[in-house]
């Protein structure tokens, strides 16, 4: 019996002696992060989708706090780069984009999805449900339409189609010329 607890005495002084260690550690060898770069990641909308030329939201949100613009993340759009502008305390930019085309959202023709869960896996905002060998369907809502889903599915069963415009996200067109009143005469 004395030899039990022998051996649970010394286990019992090895993990308090490693948990000591690891504490020890973990103080002085801490690595401090970038708060802006942080304040910065926390604003992104966390699509992780590359669409900004970075490889995800945390190092766009580092080239950002080091200096980068604050208008190349189409998921986010015009509210997020308004929220950093005020972060930041700078101008809010247009999005740069090439074009302004217009939202668009992952499509699945179920009839042609074989079920291989390649779509759902790629999908980093988890937009897509469905299981393994029955059809998948996207979530609109949850759809960023950042096309990360479109390669891996080997039977080519999604397209990207634009979402349809509601009331809540119409815009009414600015128009094309605009006449001032000294203009009024010559236009006559």
């Amino acid at each position: 019996m004395s030899t039990v607890l022998l051996a649970v005495a010394i286990l019992a002084l090895l993990c308090l002696a490693s948990g000591a260690l690891l504490g020890y550690a973990a103080v002085r060898l801490k690595v401090e992060g970038d708060p802006v770069a942080e304040q910065i990641n926390a604003l992104l909308p966390q699509t992780q989708c590359g669409q900004c030329g970075y490889a995800g939201c945390k190092p766009y949100a580092q080239a950002i706090a080091e200096g980068d613009a604050i208008n190349k993340c189409p998921p986010g759009g015009a509210a997020t780069i308004a929220a950093l502008a005020d972060l930041l305390d700078v101008e809010p930019q247009p999005l740069d984009a090439a074009e302004e085309t217009p939202p668009r959202v992952a499509y699945i023709r179920e009839a042609e999805c074989i079920g291989c869960t390649k779509c759902i896996r790629a999908c980093p905002v988890d937009a897509i449900v469905g299981a393994a060998r029955l059809m998948h369907t996207v979530i609109v809502d949850e759809c960023t339409g950042c096309d990360l889903c479109l390669e891996p599915c080997p039977v080519d069963c999604i397209e990207m189609r634009d979402l349809p415009v509601s009331i809540t996200d119409w815009k009414w067109p600015l128009p094309d010329t605009r006449l001032i009143a000294s203009d009024r005469e010559q236009a006559a």
